[in-house]
């Protein structure tokens, strides 16, 4: 694990597990999930709906979580307990869950740092405090 006076974390999203259906969610057939309000949320603030059967942990589906953008995931997760493995959700970027506290918390490592999904292009475009 990093020291946190030595991390590059970046505040990336929290994720709220719902159970409402909610305007413009989109579908994630893989993990039998809806998401949505992410794009829009200048806080980033995503809302997360699960299906009967999803294969997400059921700490991730019952309880919010932070999620960070990283620079070294590998690096990270070092003496973490780890929830979800490192996997790749979709082109570009890799994550993985740990569990600190009881809680969930997410990593994220963009493959570039210029995505348009991480926290300097979202900062740039005034989407994230």
């Amino acid at each position: 694990m990093i020291p946190v006076e030595e991390s590059m974390r970046r505040y990336h999203h929290i994720g709220i597990p719902t159970t409402t259906t909610r305007e413009g969610e989109a579908y994630l057939e893989r993990y039998k999930v809806y998401a949505s309000g992410f794009e829009d949320s200048p806080f980033g603030i995503e809302w997360l709906r699960y299906e009967k059967g999803c294969m997400v942990p059921d700490l991730v589906q019952r309880v919010a979580h932070v999620a960070f953008e990283v620079d070294d995931l590998e690096a990270e997760l070092e003496g973490q307990q780890i929830l979800i493995p490192p996997n790749r959700p979709s082109e570009g970027v890799t994550v993985a869950f740990i569990v600190h506290d009881g809680a969930p918390v997410e990593f994220l490592q963009f493959d570039s740092p210029d995505d348009p999904r991480g926290s300097a292009a979202r900062h740039e475009r005034g989407m994230e405090p």
